[in-house]
């Protein structure tokens, strides 16, 4: 995963996230990652409009962004 994270610093990319909060909430977020950390890393949140420090044992999923198609 931390691979993921770091190639997608390099490349400016927009991630994918499936994520569990800590009050237990699953969200799916479009997130930009900043900084990689041991346990936690920092990304701006596009469903929160601000950067956001995330738990990456939360993380119950994460990919490149899909392209969302029309009618699809």
């Amino acid at each position: 995963m931390k691979g993921l994270l770091m190639n997608a610093i390099e490349s400016g990319k927009k991630l994918e996230m499936i994520y569990l909060s800590s009050k237990g909430e699953i969200t799916q977020r479009i997130i930009t990652v900043e900084k990689v950390g041991e346990d936690y890393f920092r990304a701006y949140c596009f469903a929160r409009n601000q950067v956001r420090t995330f738990n990456m044992s939360n993380i119950l999923s994460i990919g490149p962004l899909r392209k969302h198609r029309r009618g699809a």
